[in-house]
């Protein structure tokens, strides 16, 4: 990325490189670890926190470098103050240690992450989220305790919320008033499980679990949440649009009531089938007749709606450049910017029964769609990110949107305490409902 490159290569020359603490060692993580160990100037991957030690040790190996095993502050300290790198089994130490420029959370869990975010906010440490799922659930109430505590917390390049959120500050930086932030998708079938997503899984090394949210219209869902709280755009209906087409994005700035997108205020949506994919896309809108000039001059049409794409996310790959960003300009690629604008309901994927206990995401039981965060809590519905070990009440059909009145929640915990608190801060006239209790 332009100018971050001059100053990550100052920091090299200086002998002063970034250092980074990350929570997992899957594949997204141990993809981050090859890029910035190998070939990202100033900047090194110092501590790597992972439940399997061996993992986050494989993924130092494959770079050519060892690191320590260090399972208590004082030699992890020791460590990094003597420039060692380091793995640990006890991931709240990198919130505890000193030396340490920024946490990554990489481990696509939402309890888990949501504690290790919370104790790094506590130690007032910054924290890159490459994590859609937690920042979609309890984001708005992390930043609100990230910013008491003057901490940067930020979601992440590489996944389509991030990407989108660069485009859409480089299309407002051009005049033009962005109407539609979308995800271009090439499948969407709510029904997937990880049984018929088994050996997609198998050839990427990706969990089968983790491919069938990009399946069934999980995954899509909580990324648009992340970047309608980023943006304050809600949705046009539950589910999002979602059209199908077989052509090019820049084909379907047409296909939208200009009129309705500016009485929404803008919303956030998702495209099955076109090109290019898998990308992200915003359409804008301009009034001024000297930019509509200068649009159509630069073959972008002459409107009411603009066309911008970036035909690609990277994943893994951008990460670094988020980091840069955070550390260096203390840049936020996207964070929430009040309360929840829209959240993810959850769906019965198939006939539910009475006593049944609801399996996580991506599995067999829910799937979850797109609400306006007004209408989720007046209709009191079920957070995808709450659902896991619910229990069914009573039979429900396929396709039925789950309330809190139909489950029993698992036992209390801070994702759900986080959640309470999160609707009671920004909706405090539904205080009655049954989430609250």
């Amino acid at each position: 990325m332009i100018i971050v490159d001059r100053y990550l290569q100052k920091r090299e020359q200086e002998g002063n490189p970034i250092r980074v603490g990350l929570w997992g060692a899957g594949e997204m993580a141990k993809g981050l670890v090859n890029l910035v160990m190998k070939y990202t100037p100033g900047m090194e991957i110092t501590v790597i926190a992972n439940r399997t030690i061996k993992k986050a040790q494989e993924a130092y190996e494959y770079t050519g470098h060892t690191a320590q095993v260090c399972n208590d502050l004082t030699s992890l300290q020791t460590c990094i103050s003597a420039g060692g790198l380091a793995v640990t089994e006890n991931p709240e130490l990198l919130c505890e240690v000193d030396g340490l420029d920024l946490l990554v959370e990489c481990t696509g869990t939402i309890h888990y992450a949501a504690n290790l975010i919370m104790k790094a906010i506590e130690h007032k440490k910054h924290v890159l989220m490459f994590n859609p799922e937690v920042d979609a659930t309890v984001g708005p109430i992390l930043k609100v305790y990230a910013d008491k505590a003057g901490v940067m917390l930020s979601g992440s390049d590489g996944d389509q919320p991030g990407v989108i959120m660069n485009l859409y500050r480089f299309v407002k930086g051009l005049g033009l008033k962005p109407l539609i932030c979308g995800n271009i998708k090439g499948l969407q079938d709510y029904y997937r499980n990880p049984t018929t997503q088994a050996s997609f899984a198998a050839r990427w090394q990706l969990t089968p679990e983790m491919v069938t949210q990009f399946a069934d219209g999980t995954k899509i869902s909580i990324e648009q949440a992340c970047v309608a709280n980023a943006t304050g755009m809600g949705v046009a209906k539950r589910g999002m649009i979602g059209i199908n087409y077989n052509g090019h994005i820049d084909d379907m700035v047409g296909m939208y009531d200009v009129e309705e997108l500016k009485r929404l205020g803008g919303i956030v949506d998702y495209v099955v089938g076109p090109k290019p994919g898998p990308g992200v896309f915003v359409f804008a809108y301009t009034d001024d007749p000297k930019i509509q000039h200068y649009m159509d001059y630069g073959k972008l049409g002459t409107g009411p709606l603009y066309s911008f794409y970036t035909p690609y996310h990277l994943i893994y790959a951008e990460i670094p450049f988020s980091i840069a960003r955070m550390v260096l300009f203390q840049d936020i690629i996207m964070a929430p910017i009040a309360g929840p604008v829209v959240e993810v309901v959850t769906f019965a994927k198939t006939d539910l029964k009475a006593g049944q206990k609801l399996d996580g995401l991506g599995g067999y039981d829910t799937y979850g769609q797109c609400e306006n965060a007004t209408t989720a809590r007046q209709e009191n519905l079920l957070p995808i990110g709450l659902a896991e070990g619910a229990v069914v009440k009573r039979d429900l059909p396929r396709d039925y949107v789950l309330t809190f009145d139909d489950v029993e929640l698992p036992e209390d915990n801070l994702v759900q305490r986080l959640y309470r608190e999160q609707t009671q801060l920004f909706f405090p006239e539904l205080q009655e409902k049954s989430v609250l209790a």
